[in-house]
């Protein structure tokens, strides 16, 4: 019998490859970016550790690439179902009055149009940053894995398949001058609402992530330096208290408990079928959701 492998979308030097290497200590892994120096660290790292990991240039924006690395990934892991699959693709970021939106920047928040754009300084508030797409993007991800994770409902393994996608702050409140942000990132969160509710009920745990904060990774490095040590969430910090607001369909529950932002990944996934959380909040106390959620 082949055994289930796990998939990363959207792989970097913060959430994404903590993310990859948490799951790789269970299944083999697929490590999903358009640049493949964004993985090759991480799968160069699971593999010392004694795991199995392939990292795929694609780009989730167009069908056929998402395809053709899922195909791989099901020959180089040697199986052709899925435990987990993550969406953990960032998007482009703009702060502009709404008035002075033009219509491309406004759809790039949701359609992407493909290029990348450099940072040139390190006030992000008014900078673009790296551009993704949302909506399209999860939407070619979902369609390919899901028939893989369904497949994987009749397989007995420990824990439910899983699709988890990594949002926002903005996916819960659009902020003064964050159209374009906002608008992408609540078409993602309304994305894994409606898939919960479809695949619930299969057998398919569909969770959402809102990161809310901004990673401690290089490219972030020269944000919020004035706003103290707490101000950002570091992935890697094993003895990191995060703080998670958990949703549940009875309510909102508070708790806080210590490990990687990886551990709340891994924490959906593991949750049995009677008990599936759609949604959790990740922040340090101190960021008190001021963030919008870069990762």
């Amino acid at each position: 019998m082949s055994t289930p492998f796990a998939i990363v979308a959207g792989v970097g030097p913060g959430t994404g490859a903590t993310v990859a290497r948490k799951f790789a200590s269970a299944y083999p892994i697929a490590l999903l970016a358009r640049n493949p120096a964004n993985y090759e660290d991480a799968v160069r790292d699971i593999k010392s550790a004694g795991g199995k990991a392939i990292g795929i240039s694609t780009d989730v924006q167009d069908a056929d690439s998402v395809k053709n690395a899922i195909a791989t990934a099901q020959k180089e892991l040697g199986g052709d179902k899925i435990a987990a699959a993550v969406f953990n693709v960032g998007g482009r970021f703009i702060r502009k009055p709404f008035l002075e939106l033009t219509q491309e920047e406004f759809e790039s928040g949701w359609e992407a149009n493909g290029s990348d754009i450099p940072i040139p300084g390190p006030h992000f508030f008014s900078q673009l940053i790296e551009n993704r797409d949302f909506s399209r993007g999860a939407f070619l991800f979902s369609q390919a894995v899901l028939p893989h994770l369904l497949a994987s409902t009749s397989t007995s393994t420990p824990h439910p398949p899983t699709l988890i996608f990594t949002g926002a702050t903005a996916a819960m409140k659009g902020s003064a001058q964050c159209a374009s942000f906002s608008t992408g990132k609540f078409a993602l969160r309304s994305l894994s609402q409606s898939l919960a509710r479809e695949f619930g009920p299969k057998g398919v745990h569909v969770a959402h992530v809102n990161i809310d904060g901004v990673i401690d990774i290089p490219r972030t490095k020269e944000w919020m330096k004035d706003a103290g040590p707490d101000s950002k969430i570091k992935p890697e910090a094993v003895s990191l208290m995060l703080h998670f607001y958990i949703r549940t369909g009875n309510g909102l529950a508070d708790d806080i408990v210590g490990g990687q932002i990886a551990d709340a990944y891994w924490y959906l996934h593991t949750q049995p079928r009677t008990c599936f959380t759609q949604e959790i909040d990740v922040r340090f106390p101190s960021t008190s959701t001021v963030g919008t959620g870069v990762y």
